[in-house]
């Protein structure tokens, strides 16, 4: 079956060239101009994954992941955007978004990215979920939250992701590269800090829950989530 992209872009020229390309690529897509159209197309029919521009007229690209996710749409969001600071991604992220890209792009990376959420959105359909516990921590994986003690943990989409692959994976050592691989699905390299910017969110809101620390920078190498 052909999968299903929505375009979120008010740039006519720029929304042109990604249909046609992904399409050439054998994608089905339709487009929106702003957010209020795109919220009316995903109630119409779902798509498979949404390229969303960040600098929608109206809402925003941000706002509109806030609100997908919100009505738990959890349809995978991939946010365009040509602000490239590290704090901008992660807003991006932080709202809910699977992926960020900064324009300009070239279009091959744009479809390993689209196929790797779908990847993984795939593979999220089929996992069944379980219960982890690691020390004070308890993660639901079918519920989408996690305890230290009594304390909930307030965690964006990637953040919970993020540790559920820890902790599944708790005392082994992880690459930056395998966990981009685990938690954002990338299969091809990718230059970004991101991994170490959603750590250090872990880290403060595991400490601030009363947790000891868990999460180990293994210099050179990467992280691992301890049990103690």
């Amino acid at each position: 079956m052909t999968d299903r992209v929505l375009v979120v872009e008010d740039d006519g020229p720029v929304r042109d060239a990604v249909q046609r390309g992904l399409a050439l690529h054998g994608f089905d897509t339709v487009s929106a101009v702003d957010a209020e159209a795109a919220m009316v197309e995903v109630s119409r029919r779902a798509p498979d994954v949404l390229i969303v521009d960040i600098g929608l007229p109206g809402m925003s690209g941000i706002e509109l992941c806030t609100r997908l996710r919100a009505l738990e749409v959890n349809t995978p969001v991939l946010i365009l955007s040509a602000r490239d600071q590290v704090g901008d991604r992660v807003a991006g992220l932080q709202a809910g978004a699977d992926d960020y890209m900064v324009k300009p792009f070239a279009l091959d990376e744009l479809v390993a990215r689209l196929q790797a959420l779908l990847r993984r959105s795939k593979i999220a359909a089929t996992a069944k979920p379980s219960t982890i516990t690691v020390g004070p921590l308890w993660i639901d994986e079918a519920r989408r939250y996690a305890t230290v003690g009594t304390t909930r943990l307030e965690l964006s989409r990637r953040e919970f992701d993020l540790l559920a692959t820890f902790a599944t994976n708790r005392n082994l050592v992880l690459t930056r590269v395998r966990l981009l691989e685990l938690v954002w699905g990338y299969d091809f390299d990718v230059d970004t800090n991101v991994v170490d910017v959603f750590v250090g969110y872990l880290r403060k809101k595991l400490t601030a829950a009363g947790a000891p620390p868990l999460i180990e920078t293994v210099r050179g190498v990467g992280f691992v989530l301890k049990d103690h």
